[in-house]
């Protein structure tokens, strides 16, 4: 079984910065693609950023040149570093990875529990 565990939310003033981290574990061969995504209050769950294994990146419009996405893929980890921050960006924030091969099992995708950032003006 994959489990996806984030880490690294809290609460922030404006124009601070958090860096989120998401370690994918459960005899992993290799993920495809991983990513963030996050849900504010009353809304619905929205694309954060993405990473493919190969290293591209595509970023939501409102994040881009705030937000950079990364990953190990030897730890099988992705990271989100968010500057700049504003109240826009609060919400639960949940790592995904897709296409994630173990030893006996190829998940199409596979949720972390999410991790609450808090960002007040």
């Amino acid at each position: 079984q994959v489990q996806l565990v984030a880490s690294g939310g809290g609460s922030v003033q404006a124009g601070g910065s958090l860096r989120l981290s998401c370690a994918a574990s459960g005899s992993i061969i290799s993920i495809n693609a991983m990513g963030w995504y996050r849900q504010a209050p009353g809304k619905q769950r929205e694309l954060v950023a993405t990473i493919t294994n190969g290293g591209r990146t595509n970023y939501a419009d409102s994040v881009k040149g705030r937000f950079t996405i990364s990953r190990d893929n030897a730890k099988n980890t992705v990271y989100l570093q968010m500057n700049s921050l504003i109240p826009e960006d609060t919400g639960v924030y949940y790592c995904k990875a897709e296409s994630v091969r173990t030893m006996i099992h190829l998940y199409l995708e596979a949720w972390g529990r999410g991790t609450l950032v808090t960002v007040s003006s």
